[in-house]
C-alpha cells in the first residue's frame, strides 16, 4: 500500500474526547502500564501501536472500564471520571470493537447488533419486525451483504467483525475503540470499515485504532502513540513518521538495524544444527534437514467437503513450506480443517508419509503427526480459564502421565522448555492464559502443538493480530520448523508472508485449486494476479 496522508477531518477545532493522565496498572507484581498519558481528540483517528505485551490491551481495558487504574486518572469529555464497569463506559458513549469477536453466535445478526438495546413494542416485547428492518437497512448502508435474520455463528469471521462494527455504529458513540478490527477482513471489507470510521470521525467521534497492519495506519489515522514495555515512547502526527521510524520506536532498535531487515523475518532463522529456537526441545531432533524433491510427507488427493471444497489436491514435502492463498471465503481454512479431520469430507484421501488417514478423524491425524494451529485462537485454541502451563500440555497429557497420574515434574520440565525457547512472556507458567497478549497466546498454542512432535504443521494465519516483534519470531520459527524436516502449510492474508516464506503457493478460489506458483513465479505481482484470476506479465518482480 502507498503511504499517504490521512484525509482531513471536519474543520472544527478538536478537543480531547477521552484522556488517560499518568495511568499506572499492575497485575500480580507486573507493571502493565507505567505512568501512561494518552488522549484521543474528537473528530480524530488516533493510532495506538506497540508490540504484544507493550500495554495496548491493558490501556484499552482501563479506558473502557474493564480495569480501574492503580494510579492516575481518566478524563472523559474534559471531566474526570471513573467507570465502575464496562457497561458504564458504553452507556456514556464509549464503544469498543475487539480483535476477537465478542458476540453471541446462536443469536441472529439483528439481535447481536441491538443486543441489550432492542426496540420494544408498547407492551414491552421485542419488536422483531422493526429490529430486523432497521438492522437490514444499517448493514446495507455499511456495504455488508448478509441476511440479518440468520444466526451470526453461521457467518465467517470477517463478516462477524463487520457486524461488531455495525453494533458500535448504532450506539451513537462519542469514542470508538477499534482493536484489530481488520484482522479478519479482506480488502473490500477493509475499505468499507475505513469509510465507516471516517464517517464516525467526521460526525464528531474520537476513534482509537489499533492495528498490526502498519500500512493501514497511514491510510486512516491522523495521530499515533507508540507504547513499549508499558510506557509511551512516542506521540505525534501520523504523517510525520515513516515506516522505519515507527518500527524503530516499537522495537526500541536503531533505525538502520530496522532498515537492514526485509518485510518479514523469513530466511533469518538460526541453523537448527546450532540450536535455534527449538534446540534441545525434542522437536525434530532426529530428523536431518531433507532436500526438497523427496517423497511427500503430506498428500491430499481429490478432497471434497459438501458445499465447501471441491476436488482439492496438493502435496507437501519434508522441509517445504507450502503457502495456501485465497481471498476470504476461498476455502483456505476449510482445506486445512478437512486435512486435519475437523471438517467432514465426502470424498478424497489424505496420506501422511504414504499412509492414508482415517477420514474425518482428528485422532488419526494426531497419531500420524499432523498438527493444526487454528485461525481463531479464542474459539478454537486457548482455554481461557486454564493456565499457560495447562494449555501447553493439553495435547500430550498421555506423555506426561504414568498409569493415568500426571507427573508435575514432567509437565514443569516440558512447559519451562517451551516458555523459554519461544520467549513466552509470563509472570509464571501458572498465570491464566487469558491474561496474556495476543502474540503470547499464539506462542502458547504453537508450543502446545510442538509438544506433540508433529511431522506436518498446518498454520492458519499464525501471525494474525500479533505485533511486529512477535510476528518476526513466529516467521523465524516457521523457517526453523521447515529446516528441521517438517512439512508446513502456511495460510496468510499478507502476500509478503506467502511470497517470502513459501517454497510454493497454491491458490484457492470458491473451494477449488485455481493456480499454483513455483520457483520464480512466487512474486507479489504474480500472486495478486492469481488471487483475482488475472494473468501477470512474465518476470514481474515482487514489489506489487
Amino acid at each position: 500500500m502507498t503511504t499517504t496522508s490521512p484525509a482531513p477531518a471536519a474543520s472544527v477545532a478538536p478537543g480531547p474526547a477521552l484522556q488517560a493522565d499518568h495511568v499506572t496498572k499492575r497485575f500480580a507484581g507486573v507493571t502493565a502500564l507505567d505512568g501512561v498519558s494518552f488522549s484521543v481528540a474528537s473528530r480524530s483517528i488516533h493510532a495506538l501501536v506497540g508490540e504484544n505485551g507493550a500495554g495496548k490491551s491493558t490501556l484499552i481495558k482501563v479506558l473502557t472500564g474493564v480495569h480501574r487504574p492503580d494510579e492516575g486518572r481518566l478524563l472523559y469529555q474534559g471531566t474526570e471520571t471513573a467507570f465502575g464497569r464496562a457497561a458504564d463506559a458504553q452507556d456514556a458513549g464509549i464503544s469498543t470493537v475487539y480483535q476477537e469477536v465478542n458476540l453471541v453466535p446462536l443469536l441472529s445478526v439483528a439481535r447481536n447488533i441491538y443486543l441489550g438495546r432492542e426496540p420494544r413494542t408498547r407492551l414491552g416485547l421485542i419488536d422483531l419486525r422493526r429490529m430486523n428492518r432497521e438492522a437490514q437497512a444499517l448493514t446495507r448502508d455499511l456495504g455488508i451483504d448478509v441476511d440479518v435474520t440468520g444466526d451470526l455463528g453461521l457467518l465467517g469471521l470477517g463478516i462477524q467483525q463487520m457486524i461488531a462494527l455495525a453494533r458500535a455504529v448504532t450506539i451513537d458513540a462519542k469514542v470508538v475503540i477499534m482493536d484489530e478490527p481488520t484482522s479478519s477482513l479482506e480488502l473490500r471489507e477493509v475499505e468499507t470499515l475505513f469509510t465507516v470510521a471516517r464517517r464516525l470521525r467526521d460526525a464528531g467521534a474520537g476513534i482509537v485504532f489499533v492495528s498490526h497492519r502498519l500500512d493501514e495506519l497511514w491510510q486512516l489515522c491522523d495521530a499515533v502513540t507508540v507504547l513499549r514495555d508499558g510506557r509511551v515512547v512516542h506521540t505525534g502526527e501520523m504523517a510525520a513518521l515513516d515506516r522505519r521510524e515507527l518500527i524503530s520506536h516499537m522495537l526500541g532498535r536503531d533505525i538502520d538495524d530496522v532498515a537492514a531487515h526485509g518485510a518479514t523475518s523469513f530466511g533469518e532463522s538460526a541453523d537448527p544444527v546450532d540450536g535455534g529456537v527449538l534446540g534441545g526441545s525434542g522437536v525434530g531432533e532426529t530428523t536431518a534437514t531433507p532436500a526438497l524433491g523427496t517423497e511427500p510427507i503430506l498428500s491430499v488427493d481429490r478432497l471434497d467437503a459438501r458445499a465447501a471444497l471441491h476436488d482439492i489436491s496438493l502435496e507437501v514435502r519434508p522441509g517445504e513450506v507450502l503457502g495456501l492463498a485465497g481471498l476470504l471465503g476461498s476455502g483456505r481454512s476449510e482445506t486445512v480443517k478437512a486435512v486435519y479431520g475437523a471438517l467432514a469430507t465426502t470424498d478424497g484421501t489424505v496420506r501422511v508419509a504414504g499412509r492414508p488417514l482415517r477420514r474425518n478423524s482428528i485422532r488419526s491425524s494426531l497419531a500420524a503427526g499432523v498438527a493444526l494451529l487454528s485461525e481463531d485462537r479464542k474459539a478454537e485454541g486457548i482455554i481461557p480459564e486454564l493456565s499457560v502451563r495447562d494449555n501447553i500440555v493439553l495435547a500430550v497429557l498421555d506423555r506426561v502421565s504414568t498409569f493415568g497420574v500426571i507427573s508435575d515434574a514432567k509437565v514443569d520440565a516440558l512447559v519451562d522448555t517451551f516458555v523459554e525457547r519461544l520467549g513466552i512472556k509470563v509472570s509464571s507458567p501458572r498465570q491464566l492464559v487469558s491474561q496474556l497478549s495476543g502474540g503470547n497466546q499464539q506462542k502458547v498454542l504453537i508450543a502446545r502443538w510442538l509438544c506433540t512432535e508433529p511431522r506436518v504443521f498446518l498454520l492458519d494465519e499464525p501471525t494474525r493480530g500479533i505485533d511486529v516483534g512477535a510476528k518476526r519470531e513466529v516467521q523465524g520459527l516457521i523457517d526453523e520448523l521447515a529446516a528441521r524436516g517438517l512439512g508446513v502449510v502456511l495460510i496468510s492474508s499478507e502476500t509478503d508472508e506467502l511470497v517470502e516464506g513459501s517454497d510454493r503457493v497454491v491458490v484457492l478460489r470458491d473451494g477449488r485449486v485455481s493456480d499454483e506458483l513455483t520457483g520464480d513465479e512466487v512474486t507479489n505481482s504474480r500472486l495478486l494476479a492469481a488471487l483475482v484470476g488475472e494473468s501477470a506479465p512474465q518476470g514481474t518482480g515482487g514489489a506489487a
